[in-house]
């Protein structure tokens, strides 16, 4: 059943449901065409990604997942919510589904998850769309500050008591607009209780966590640099800057970079349409 703070409106589409790993994981899978995989970071889940699925689907089979404690997803038991256990999930959720010849998005922590999954079955990724992220250790000053202070006491109470990651870094980090309120009850409506927030702490503590996780991602790009790559990369974002895209556009040769001026962290939220014509325009000489 839809839960009353999730507008049919802004998310019209059929929720699914598979069993992976213990997990009960929704997802939505609209359209029909070239798979389009579609993976979220943190604190969002698959309706950050509803306005490029609505955009796309008349072109794309639209396959967008949440990962087992955020969205519409439930954690089986004993789950810890780290990367290398999302990774796992979706891997074995591209499996189950038997998505090939798939054209992967990704922003946000869904690099390193979702570059963990290539990289593991290159045969069955195409293309890759990346938006402002990484797939390898991160230890930059800044870097360092975030994940400790996010990761550890300050952070848990800051996240998990006053549910900062929903009310302030999310509409902060949008840049070029103020999000409705229906909007933003939708993002605070998986995390309603300080326990439901406790995935939401665990990704920033595993930047610096994650290293090992994270270098053999870094090892797996390796087997994906044939493949062509469309980088979709926001100039205010404080998190992922000109360092990253260059090194992303370093690990694809066969690459097409297009600026979204202005916007924020949550590209999905602030340059949609952009992102759309970006797509459509980028795979029409592979379709011809």
């Amino acid at each position: 059943m839809r839960p009353d703070w999730l507008s049919p409106e802004l998310y019209p589409f059929e929720s699914r449901y598979l069993e992976v790993n213990g997990a009960r994981l929704h997802y939505v899978d609209e359209g029909q065409g070239p798979v389009l995989l579609l993976l979220h970071g943190n604190p969002t889940w698959s309706f950050l990604y509803r306005d490029i699925i609505k955009g796309l689907r008349d072109s794309f089979r639209c396959v967008s997942l949440d990962y087992p404690g955020f969205g519409l997803s439930q954690p089986g038991p004993g789950y810890g919510f780290t990367p290398i256990e999302h990774a796992q999930v979706v891997e074995q959720f591209t499996l189950q589904l038997d998505l090939n010849d798939v054209t992967m998005m990704v922003q946000d922590w869904g690099g390193p998850i979702g570059f963990a999954v290539a990289g593991r079955n290159p045969d069955r990724f195409a293309a890759f769309v990346i938006g402002n992220t990484w797939a390898w250790p991160k230890s930059d000053p800044g870097t360092q500050f975030f994940s400790r202070l996010m990761g550890g006491p300050v952070g848990g109470y800051l996240i998990l008591r006053r549910n900062v990651f929903v009310e302030q870094i999310i509409p902060r980090n949008v840049r070029r607009k103020q999000l409705p309120d229906a909007v933003m009850a939708a993002y605070r409506g998986p995390f309603p209780t300080p326990e439901s927030r406790h995935p939401i702490h665990v990704f920033p503590r595993e930047i610096l966590a994650s290293r090992p996780f994270l270098s053999d991602v870094e090892r797996g790009l390796a087997s994906l640099r044939d493949r062509r790559a469309l980088l979709v990369w926001p100039t205010k974002d404080v998190a992922f800057r000109d360092g990253e895209r260059r090194k992303w556009e370093a690990t694809f040769p066969d690459h097409r970079t297009v600026i979204l001026d202005g916007a924020g962290h949550y590209i999905q939220e602030d340059a949609a349409d952009e992102i759309v014509d970006a797509i459509r325009t980028w795979k029409t000489p592979a379709a011809t």
